[in-house]
């Protein structure tokens, strides 16, 4: 068997030798006669990340698993992303992550990954530049947190959070209540327990093949983990002895199935540009045409947070993801492969019936799917919105704009002297990919006070910004072109009537051509230098549709990924 790693251990000249006592130190037992896989454990758990932070407690067992199976473990840290303190965002970190672990694994002897990940920009970064390198790789994930009790109710993280300051901005929250909840939410490490964009992805990984069937689900700290972990360690050294590369195990099928199970989730609407940016590292095809078929075709069958009312401890209850892809039965293609090696149908033949939060398909939560998108000289390459956590009157609707430019404009103009009136359509720009930097999640609009104070609940929303998985509403998110690079969005003033229509695809704003035309002329889309990381990703992210990615990482569809090997010599 021919390994990577063996360029640098095997043989006797000073090179080989060197490799070999960096790695003894380290505490890898290496020889000069090379042949067994190293394999690398990218550890992202951080004091800072407390979604992440569980995964230290994974490394024994793993380490111990391969050790076992015959490979070498070594473990190295990777850049961890939460979005409780990174701002604006970790989105725009996201691609920083994957191009840290592609060229972690370019620049080292490294055979294999197991990717340790869980707040939800983690699990991307981090797949899309394993993806990159096509070397095998798995995925194991924190698990949500412990469900928080707040005057004798459990809630969600995220979603029950943005209902209850919207409560806080109404006067209906003291604050002792205020200092209750503060309290009640900090009770454990872990991922959100709601159906976010960390429990979306952790789902993905699992149609995907990545993640071990069943697992993702699994409650943060439960000792079911460190069993996951050990069947985790000697899997992927058997992956790297039958010659698997990532671009074998992540088929276009596999995209498909993740995304047929992503919609009956009622899964994150982060997670679709997510997936797409992971799909165009391996030269498979996702686009907005295929978002919208799963989402008029796919029910929404999993009664959670947000789409829903349950929580992540009752999908695992329930028997998690397996669960899910049974009762979806047929809509999944039974012959993908998933990571323990059994196929998504083996797999869905032998889960658990669906009962408690998981819905048959003749009985869904939603029949009319999670997802839409739409189209309009507003929106000429798209916009999403989560159908399944919108307000149903709101899906059709005609009224004027009410807008806001960037973080300030949205505190200025929803405060107690705001003036929307109750049809308003709220429009953010400014707020995307290049404008934000990094496409913040500040698509949820707050309800201007006034109008919350009279018992408004939602409105139109409409914006070039992300929201977070756990957010609900009726908010058209990701519009492309994004107003920072002159899309239409950034050339609605207020009073323009805007016109949605989810169902059948329409985002318009009523003004003529010639008119924006005229607008775009006398627009300044001027915008500041600046230097190092964020000026880079500013002049190479793609829009929302084609995942945010960089112009010079993902592939064109047809092609595979191939990893340029660096010469193997002094340093």
């Amino acid at each position: 068997m021919s390994l990577r790693s063996d360029r640098w251990v095997r043989g006797d000249d000073e090179v080989a030798l060197d490799s070999r006592v960096a790695l003894r130190m380290g505490g890898a037992e290496v020889d000069a006669r090379g042949g067994r896989a190293i394999i690398g454990i990218a550890n992202s758990a951080s004091d800072l990340n407390p979604c992440n932070q569980p995964l230290a407690d994974l490394i024994a067992p793993l380490r111990e698993a391969i050790a076992a199976a015959g490979a070498i473990p070594v473990e190295f840290p990777v850049l961890s992303l939460g979005e409780d303190l990174m701002k604006p965002s970790s989105m725009l970190y996201r691609n920083l992550l994957s191009m840290e672990l592609e060229e972690s694994v370019r620049s080292q002897p490294l055979d294999a990954l197991v990717i340790l990940a869980a707040c939800d920009k983690s699990v991307p970064g981090a797949l899309m530049g394993t993806f990159s390198t096509n070397v095998p790789c798995l995925l194991m994930v924190s698990g949500p947190r412990p469900v928080a009790v707040f005057e004798g109710r459990k809630i969600g993280t995220g979603t029950d959070l943005w209902r209850m300051w919207d409560e806080r901005r109404r006067g209906d929250l003291s604050d002792e209540q205020w200092s209750d909840l503060e309290r009640a939410l900090t009770l454990g490490k872990g991922s959100c327990n709601t159906m976010g964009t960390a429990s979306s992805m952790g789902a993905i990984g699992e149609a995907l093949g990545l993640a071990w069937p069943g697992s993702t689900s699994i409650p943060s700290g439960d000792p079911r983990h460190v069993e996951v972990a050990r069947h985790v360690g000697t899997r992927i050294v058997e992956l790297v002895g039958s010659g698997v590369t990532a671009s074998t195990q992540v088929s276009q099928a596999s995209i498909e199935n993740a995304l047929v199970v992503l919609g009956g989730l009622g899964g994150s609407t982060n997670a679709v540009i997510h997936l797409t940016a992971m799909a165009r590292r391996l030269g498979h095809r996702l686009d907005l045409s295929m978002v919208d078929r799963v989402g008029r075709s796919v029910p929404v069958i999993v009664d959670i947070e947000p789409s829903g009312k349950g929580l992540m401890e009752d999908l695992d209850a329930a028997g998690g993801v397996p669960t899910v892809m049974a009762a979806l039965g047929d809509l999944l293609d039974g012959g993908v492969v998933l990571a323990d090696g059994r196929t998504t149908a083996q797999v869905q033949a032998q889960a658990p019936t669906a009962s408690g939060i998981v819905h048959d398909r003749d009985d869904p939560v939603d029949a009319d799917g999670a997802f839409r998108v739409v189209r309009g000289n507003l929106a000429p390459d798209g916009a999403l919105i989560k159908r399944s956590a919108a307000t149903k009157s709101l899906l059709r609707h005609r009224g004027p704009a009410y807008v806001m430019h960037g973080a300030d404009g949205v505190a200025r103009r929803t405060g107690a002297d705001a003036s929307a009136p109750p049809d308003a359509v709220l429009v953010l720009s400014g707020t995307g990919p290049v404008g934000g930097p990094g496409m913040p999640e500040w698509g949820m609009i707050p309800i201007p006070a006034p109008l919350l104070e009279r018992g408004v609940t939602d409105m139109v929303r409409v914006t070039d910004a992300r929201m977070s998985g756990t957010s609900f509403g009726t908010v058209y998110l990701h519009v492309a072109p994004e107003g920072a690079i002159g899309g239409p969005i950034g050339l609605v003033r207020d009073g323009d009537l805007i016109n949605v229509d989810a169902d059948a695809g329409v985002l318009e704003v009523e003004v003529s051509d010639g008119e924006l035309a005229s607008r775009r002329a006398l627009s300044d889309e001027g915008r500041p230098v600046r230097r190092g990381y964020v000026e880079l990703y500013r002049r190479h992210v793609s829009q929302a549709p084609a995942g945010c990615d960089f112009d010079f990482l993902a592939l064109e569809t047809g092609q595979r990924p191939h990893l340029d090997e660096p010469v193997v010599g002094r340093s």
